[in-house]
């Protein structure tokens, strides 16, 4: 791999995360390119607005292109599509440069594990441990910078235990991503973005997806975009929700891993036994720093019917029924969001009639 100050980053996707990591890394890689649609890329040229929740707002100049024969094959390519996009992407990618990319999946969800051995032999995969919002193209607020978590699927490095429990991964694909290439990546990263290496990549992801269980339910209901009718069953709801995933996961064998910004397993266990007015304090407070979902952006705000339910809440059932776990609260969450996020206008439900439906 070239001198990593001399790298060509391509980052793959002008939607929240993209256009943040590539509006903070811009100062410190020289050769960084920002890919998108060329009628995304049309309302770029005057520069990316980026502002961390409530505070001042910073433009800045990113390279950006519409055509990946713009520019010759890159070193890295950070990947900031959702699953549903991945395959078609990877495809693109493959006939554009190759082989020859670092590919870095940056997708909630154990997906990108099936879909990118497929198509490239040099590949890592990061956890996004922050929350973004598009306001409009060009346009991003987050609520705290970085980190992002990497690693690899590699047995040495994640571990026999994970590499055992993950029998629906393809264990027949060779990486030829070598350790010290990816903590050079690491490091470039780092300069714009808190960014670290983990040895156990699959205990982040799944402890990213079990956080992410909540973003069904406020799409549901409408956070962000309506007054709640009840935050007090909110609150159970979410509870619910969250426990018994941490419970479908240590049943699995998963080990939990501490990812900035995430609330802890003893947290969640401790909010589940105590009575709710013990916690609610606490919780009433986390609820005011919460934004808006990229789940409840796809559906509630661009009215899309391609969304990461089956990425994070159908991946979490399918983990449970893997191992005989019973899941009843996350089983009739993941039913009425399919059945609600199909409908031809997507209308929030109340607090009060999802809390009768999964709890009553």
């Amino acid at each position: 791999m070239t001198n990593p100050a001399e790298q060509t980053v391509l980052i793959f996707g002008a939607g929240a995360i993209g256009t943040t990591l590539a509006h903070w890394l811009t100062p410190y890689i020289p050769n960084l390119y920002l890919f998108d649609k060329p009628e995304i890329i049309a309302q770029l040229k005057s520069g990316i607005t980026c502002y961390e929740q409530a505070k001042e707002e910073s433009v800045r100049q990113v390279t950006c292109i519409s055509s990946l024969s713009e520019i010759p094959p890159p070193d890295v390519i950070l990947l900031c599509v959702k699953n549903y996009s991945l395959d078609g992407v990877a495809q693109v990618i493959q006939k554009a440069y190759g082989d020859y990319p670092v590919i870095i999946g940056l997708q909630n969800g154990r997906e990108n594990q099936r879909v990118l051995p497929r198509y490239f032999s040099k590949v890592a995969y990061g956890v996004v441990c922050y929350n973004a919002w598009q306001d409009k193209v060009g346009k991003v607020g987050y609520q705290k910078k970085g980190p992002l978590v990497l690693g690899m699927l590699d047995r040495m490095l994640d571990g026999m235990l994970n590499s055992m429990l993950d029998s629906s991964l393809d264990d027949d694909t060779e990486n030829h991503l070598s350790q010290s290439a990816l903590q050079s990546i690491v490091a470039l990263l780092n300069s714009g973005v808190p960014t670290q290496l983990t040895p156990a990549l699959q205990n982040a992801v799944v402890c990213k997806m079990l956080a992410n269980l909540t973003n069904s339910v406020t799409t549901l209901v409408g956070f962000g975009f309506r007054e709640l009718d009840h935050p007090e069953l909110f609150q159970r709801i979410m509870v619910s929700v969250l426990y018994e995933g941490m419970q479908i996961l240590k049943q699995a064998g998963y080990q939990e891993c501490k990812l900035d910004g995430m609330p802890s397993w003893f947290t969640l266990a401790f909010a589940a036994k105590m009575p709710a007015w013990v916690t609610r304090p606490l919780f009433m407070r986390n609820m005011k720093k919460m934004v808006i979902s990229s789940m409840a952006q796809d559906i509630v705000l661009y009215g899309r019917h391609a969304h990461e339910l089956e990425s994070i809440n159908g991946e979490m059932l399918q983990i449970a029924a893997e191992h005989g776990i019973p899941a009843p609260i996350n089983g009739i969450l993941y039913r009425l969001c399919q059945e609600q996020f199909a409908a031809e206008a997507f209308q929030p439900m109340s607090v009060k009639a999802l809390y009768q439906a999964l709890c009553g």
